[in-house]
Order: C-alpha cells, then structure tokens, then sequence
C-alpha cells in the first residue's frame, strides 16, 4: 500500500521523547524528520485516504474529519509537554521524505521567525456567554369558537403573546448588551497579560453542541510560566463580572499565532 506523509509540526530540535505509543492520524506512531537545523513531526498515512481527491471527499465526512483533528491534537498536545511546536493546519500532506525536505526548505525563513517568537510561549483560549435569557412563550393554542374567526378569549391571548414576546426580545436584548459590555471590559484587561491576541469568529449556536449568546471567542498568547497567573486573572476578572459565563481553555501550543499557511500550502500541493 503506498503512503504518503502527514506533517504535524515542524520544531526545533529538543531534548526528550515522545510518548510511548502515542498514535497519530490514521494509527500511525509520529516520527521526527531532521533537516538543516528544523524537525518535521510526521506520520506514514495511506494514499488511497490522503491524496488529492480522496482527501477533498474525505473533508466533507464530518466523522472522520473528527476523529482526524483529534489524532492531529493528540500529536501537537503530547509536542507541548516537551517542546514548543509549531502546528500546520490539518491535513498538511507531502508525497514522501523528500517532500517534506521541500516543506521545510520553501518555509524556512517563516519557520524559523515563528519558533523564535513563539518559544516557550502558549495558547489560552477565552470564551465568554451571555447568561440565557428566557425562553420564548407559546401562544394560546386552545379551540375558537367559530372557523376564521378569533373569539375574545383567543385574541386576549394573542395580544398577551405579543406583549411577552415583546418582553422577551427588550430582556434578551438587554441581556446581550450587558454581556458584550463585560466581556469587553474582560478582553482588554486580558490583553494586557498576553504578548499577542487574536479574536476569532463567535460560535454560531445553530451547529450541534454549540451553546448560545457566544460574545466573546479570543486566544492570548503568554509565556508558558505565566500561565498560573493567567487562570486567576480570567477565574478573578469572571467572578467580579456580571451577565457573563467564562469558559477558559488550554495551554494549547499556539495554533492562533503560528502563521505560516503559505509554506504548508506549497508543501502540500507541490508533494
């Protein structure tokens, strides 16, 4: 069967090894590839799932596009405990060995800048949610008492319908407004403890699993032994906030701050 290879992260040589089988994307163990002074972070993946057409039909499976993103966090997480990586997007592929050379040659200078800034830093991840706000009323659904009519009872309750609807929206709105306000005031005082920021797209509550009145979807970028301090600050900036639920993610090695997607790009179309 011919494979091909998945390129994880590319590092600075470290001291230290990676978990003992620690399985990677398609059950693969991931292996160390050196070349001038940078190491590719690789998996042998089969052709047949990750060359150019199965891969673009693979990517709109939802499960395996899962359960790959998973094997490719597991890599960059068991990274992070020994060195500081950094992560290409998923499904960097590279024909063999010496493409992934190539990778590693057309990216250097970008490579090389990135691990410098990013040495011994990670990735917090800040999301921050309206409190809910009251569920919408039903209107009154009971008989009329004549076809194509409303009798008084129904339109009684159809105007206190609109007036509750109407409450509802004037208190959600609120709601929101006062969660965008706190979480305003959270993100600047945050962004003074980290070096870098970046703010994301808010999580949209139509996807599964996703909750509403998402506000805020930022990551902050600090120095590893930092890190404690920075938890009490979200934890204590949190508490004293009203109208808001903080959920606070990581250390994360820093996917948000490593930009280099033009060298993963080469490497994986050119092969």
């Amino acid at each position: 069967m011919t494979e091909l290879r998945y390129v994880y992260a590319v590092t600075r040589p470290f001291d230290g090894t990676l978990p003992e089988g620690l399985a990677g994307v398609a059950g693969s163990p991931p292996r160390l590839l050196a070349h001038d002074g940078l190491l590719a972070v690789l998996g042998d993946v089969p052709a047949d799932d990750f060359s150019e057409e199965p891969l673009r039909a693979r990517l709109e499976d939802l499960d395996w596009l899962t359960s790959t993103a998973r094997a490719h966090e597991a890599v960059i997480g068991a990274l992070t405990a020994v060195t500081s990586p950094l992560p290409l997007r998923l499904a960097t592929v590279c024909h063999d060995d010496g493409g992934v050379r190539r990778l590693l040659d057309s990216g250097r200078e970008r490579f090389t800048r990135c691990l410098e800034r990013l040495d011994g830093r990670v990735e917090w991840g800040v999301k921050v949610y309206a409190r809910e706000a009251p569920e919408t009323p039903r209107a009154d659904t009971g008989p009329t008492e004549s076809a194509g009519s409303a009798g008084p009872k129904e339109a009684a309750s159809g105007r206190d319908y609109l007036r509750q609807r109407l409450r509802q929206r004037n208190a959600r709105s609120s709601i929101l407004s006062e969660a965008d306000t706190g979480s305003r005031r959270l993100h600047e005082e945050l962004s003074r403890c980290a070096e870098d920021v970046r703010v994301h797209r808010l999580q949209d509550a139509r996807l599964p699993g996703v909750p509403r009145g998402n506000v805020l979807n930022a990551a902050y970028l600090l120095p590893r032994e930092q890190s404690e301090a920075f938890v009490e600050e979200v934890r204590r900036i949190g508490a004293r906030s009203s109208g808001i639920r903080v959920e606070l993610t990581g250390p994360w090695a820093p996917y948000s701050f490593a930009d280099v997607s033009d060298p993963a790009r080469e490497g994986s179309e050119g092969r």
